[in-house]
């Protein structure tokens, strides 16, 4: 190698060596107690992301993970960089992107991570549909007025009552995490409804008495991105290797769902803490219309829906403007 040439080489690997040790030491992953969250699960359970990071170069890094109960709970983590990476559904991630627009800490949709069906689930018979919820009923859901559940609630209202009822649902909703919600379900006496998420509302349905009201598929008319990522463009631009060893390794863990499908139930069942049994989650896991990808998928119903009755301003934002760009070559929606 030539002098001129060994020079480049030397000053390319110091200065990838100062971009690393310039990155964070510690950082924080924030899930939700659901079966969405499998993905990042598997990340902690085989250290992937210590793994790839220290491949990329930053080395001995040290990943943390929390579980926080839904997401105004994240985004206010995520704002006060408490956590660095937060994990829950798409409208908080769309609200948060809307008000950090154009700000020094902007932030955007990292990745999906799937599309799942969420279950409105009833213990009173005669609740059949939503028309029969009364001022005597109670829904419990992560997050009123800004969950993922909540939004549903809101499309299936209008769809229901038609345009300008989407609020007609909302004076009934409470908000609870999803394992809490479970247990005011079963209890009979708290509320009469919850709007969750696998595999809490599966658990629930293995219980007498308990039915479901409403799936989110028949909403949304199909499938649709259940479980996104998301993180600010300051700690994006900083931590380059860290925020690129992410996204490569949320592919992995994904895969790994996808072929291995006992490694991932075992380590729900290990991980989880939910009392769900291999068997159900292994039924999950393989449901046709539950599918682990990466790819946004139905992004463009909730930013319309959502900035129809004004909880987003901006008209006009599409998925991409949504996600940073690691994902804007998938076919997404």
């Amino acid at each position: 190698m030539s002098c001129r040439k060994f020079a480049l080489a030397a000053a390319i690997t110091l200065s990838g060596v100062a971009v690393a040790q310039a990155e964070m030491a510690e950082i924080t992953i924030a899930r939700q107690p659901s079966l969405g969250h499998l993905p990042l699960m598997i990340m902690e359970d085989r250290g992937l992301l210590q793994e790839r990071a220290a491949e990329l170069g930053v080395a001995d890094l040290k990943v943390n993970f929390a579980t926080l109960a839904g997401g105004a709970a994240m985004n206010d983590a995520l704002l006060s960089n408490s956590i660095q990476f937060a994990a829950g559904g798409v409208p908080p991630l769309l609200i948060l992107r809307e008000r950090t627009e154009g700000r020094a800490v902007e932030v955007k949709g990292v990745s999906a991570m799937n599309s799942m069906p969420l279950l409105l689930n009833s213990n009173k018979e005669e609740i059949k549909s939503i028309a029969d919820f009364t001022s005597a009923d109670k829904i419990a859901l992560p997050a009123v007025k800004v969950s993922i559940q909540a939004i549903l609630l809101q499309m299936a209202a209008e769809k229901e009552f038609g345009e300008g009822e989407h609020d007609r649902l909302d004076q009934f909703t409470v908000t609870m995490s999803h394992p809490d919600g479970m247990a005011a379900l079963m209890a009979g006496q708290e509320v009469t409804a919850h709007f969750t998420a696998s595999p809490i509302q599966d658990l629930e349905l293995q219980n007498e008495g308990i039915h479901t009201v409403l799936n989110s598929y028949d909403v949304l008319g199909g499938p649709a991105t259940f479980n996104v990522v998301w993180a600010s463009s300051s700690f994006k631009d900083e931590n380059p290797l860290i925020y690129q060893a992410f996204v490569e390794t949320l592919e992995e863990a994904i895969e790994i769902i996808n072929s291995d499908t006992e490694g991932a139930v075992n380590t729900y069942v290990r991980l989880g803490g939910d009392g769900s049994t291999p068997e159900l989650v292994r039924q999950i896991i393989t449901d046709p219309q539950v599918e682990y990808t990466t790819t946004p998928n139905n992004i463009g119903t909730y930013l319309d829906f959502m900035t129809r009755i004004g909880t987003l301003k901006s008209e006009g934002t599409t998925w991409q403007d949504v996600f940073f760009e690691n994902v804007h070559d998938k076919q997404g929606t």
